[in-house]
């Protein structure tokens, strides 16, 4: 994101511009996957140890209210951040026992869930796909060995 355009929708908030925003910006738009907060506050203190907890949660809320983050709660409860994208989808594989999650795009389904909306004379304003279930590894650790024989 360009600093100019972060700094007209935080100026758009009543709020200041301050380095320590564009610090936590840069490094969570510069991030993969689901964090945490714990997780996105150690990545911020290790380039710069001056900047607290509570101004990596208050700007994370900030980057949500404006649309550059998502929150996720997944089946864990613990809230969750990623960066959004204009004009971009995606859903959910959630494994219940590891905890990984697998982003995952799919064109049809998608246009499945529109069709579906405009049968029943909705109109779709967002929507979130979450598929709980056991990643490849973990459902061999849970299938029992077969003996032959």
């Amino acid at each position: 994101m360009e600093p100019d355009r972060f700094k007209t929708l935080i100026s758009e908030e009543g709020l200041k511009s301050t380095r320590q925003r564009a610090e936590i910006l840069d490094i969570f738009l510069n991030s993969t996957g689901h964090r945490n907060l714990a997780e996105i506050h150690a990545r911020v203190a290790r380039m710069n140890p001056k900047i607290g907890y509570t101004t990596v949660y208050r700007t994370l809320k900030l980057l949500t209210r404006l649309g550059l983050a998502a929150e996720r709660k997944f089946a864990d409860g613990e809230t969750r951040y990623e960066p959004t994208h204009k004009g971009t989808h995606h859903d959910h594989l959630i494994c219940l026992g590891c905890g990984k999650i697998v982003e995952f795009e799919d064109d049809g389904l998608e246009s499945l869930q529109n069709r579906i909306a405009r049968g029943h004379g909705f109109r779709i304003f967002h929507h979130r796909m979450e598929l709980y279930g056991y990643c490849s590894p973990c459902v061999r650790k849970k299938t029992p060995l077969r003996r032959k024989g």
